[in-house]
């Protein structure tokens, strides 16, 4: 069931917190657990829908997936020894999930459906399932959406696949692929892509080679692998942080502290552009916890001005690009977003429903072609309801974007949220933000 919420113009946010477990990271925690011999303890894992969808579809072909005490622990069965499921592997909302279990059902001689939500049943899996068919899976439906039916084998073919687009999820999917095929199955990257697959990888003992040469990036992988369970210690989302930061920036006299989050060289890019627009981060307690770079980062709020963030910087922010709308939009001046055009195919066309979301809410924009343009300006109208077209992100974009205009911001479907972020309003609220029921909250 649907559930509005509205966020209004709040006084200065306080406070310190750790934000929900990496995405990124839990999910393939969790697969990588369950592809290894032993047991594989998490701490820090997202509870959250998109990651608990993973953990049901693992434990459906047979790799025991509990929690006790806050401590996740997954039984593996080895490469290639997870079993045929008896239902459909239900990956709700969840890309990520849907595509990464791809790339480890095709090293399995069995069949096993794939489904999700509306919104991932609209999303294209092509691009995953080109490089797998070169390996050997098989797709009995004539079309690249779920639903869709896999057919795994135990004779998968190593491949050298050079990315079309940036793409850490087909990156990933083909290598887990590759450890079940015999040699070595190589990704070359024009353009570098979040790397925690190859990190953790290597922390569970598989044979990576890494090699860098003109510009391009070669990832090997060693099949007929040998996984060990593992101790792994889930960082702080930097995406979902950065909800909190944007908040933090546009609420004037605000200061907040998070502990804990992911400083993944892949990741920070957001980070970067908010440094440029003149934002006041600083980094503490730099350290490495599970092969990843963890620090407490701290915010102030403060003056920030329109910037120019390059084609080359997406893929280390992707998932960051709608609530950087929202900061621009009360920045001095123009910021230029360029080359969004894997914007299109999210949870929605983020492209199409930031700006959607911007024009509701009085804030002057533009698109052209793959690029966003937002002009800044003293002050944001607000005012609007803006529909979140099933995506989390959007959702929490625009109520980051009331708290800081004249009048309240309202989305028209708050439960998408717990997809990544469980409990984003109740923190958020914690931290001082005026954020409720939209009959509350209303004017």
């Amino acid at each position: 069931m649907s559930e509005m919420l509205s966020a209004r113009k709040s006084s200065s946010l306080a406070g310190t917190l750790r934000v929900p477990g990496d995405k990124s990271i839990s999910h393939r925690a969790l697969m990588l657990g369950a592809l290894a011999t032993g047991v594989t303890h998490i701490t820090g894992l997202l509870e959250a829908d998109d990651v608990l969808a993973t953990g049901r579809a693992l434990a459906a072909m047979g790799a025991a997936v509990k929690c006790r005490d806050g401590v996740w622990s997954v039984h593996g069965r080895g490469v290639g020894g997870l079993a045929k499921p008896d239902t459909e592997l239900d990956f709700g909302n969840s890309g990520t999930g849907a595509r990464l279990m791809m790339g480890i059902v095709s090293g399995h001689p069995f069949t096993a459906g794939f489904t999700g939500d509306a919104s991932l049943r609209s999303r294209p899996m092509g691009r995953v399932l080109t490089p797998l068919r070169q390996m050997g899976l098989n797709i009995q439906e004539d079309r690249e959406t779920l639903p869709l039916t896999l057919e795994g084998t135990s004779n998968l073919i190593p491949i050298e696949y050079e990315l079309p687009v940036p793409s850490a999820q087909v990156k990933s999917a083909i290598l887990f692929a590759g450890l079940h095929a015999p040699g070595k199955t190589t990704v070359v990257e024009r353009q570098a892509t979040r790397d925690h697959t190859e990190r953790m990888l290597r922390h569970f003992g598989a044979e990576i080679t890494i090699e860098e040469e003109g510009g391009r990036r070669s990832i090997a992988v060693a099949g007929d692998a040998e996984l060990s369970g593992r101790d792994i210690a889930v960082p702080g989302d930097p995406s979902s942080a950065a909800f909190v930061i944007a908040a933090a920036l546009i609420v004037p006299g605000s200061h907040v502290t998070l502990r804990d989050i992911l400083v993944n060289p892949t990741r920070t890019g957001f980070f970067k552009t908010l440094e440029e627009m003149g934002a006041g981060i600083r980094y503490d307690n730099e350290r490495q916890e599970s092969g990843e770079a963890v620090a407490d980062i701290s915010i102030t709020a403060g003056e920030l001005s329109g910037v120019s963030v390059p084609a080359a910087r997406a893929p280390s922010m992707i998932d960051e690009y709608p609530v950087l709308a929202v900061v621009a939009a009360f920045a001095k001046g123009e910021t230029r977003m360029e080359g969004l055009g894997e914007l299109r195919v999210k949870e929605s066309d983020r492209l199409a429903t930031t700006a959607a979301g911007l024009a509701a809410c009085g804030v002057d924009h533009r698109i052209e072609g793959d690029t966003l343009i937002v002009n800044g300006a003293a002050t944001v109208p607000g005012g609007a309801t803006v529909s979140t077209h099933l995506d989390h992100r959007i959702a929490m974009a625009f109520l980051v974007m009331g708290l800081g205009s004249d009048a309240p911001v309202t989305i028209d479907d708050a439960s998408i949220i717990a997809t990544s972020f469980t409990g984003f309003g109740d923190l958020m609220v914690g931290l001082g933000a005026d954020i409720g029921a939209a009959e509350e909250t209303r004017a």
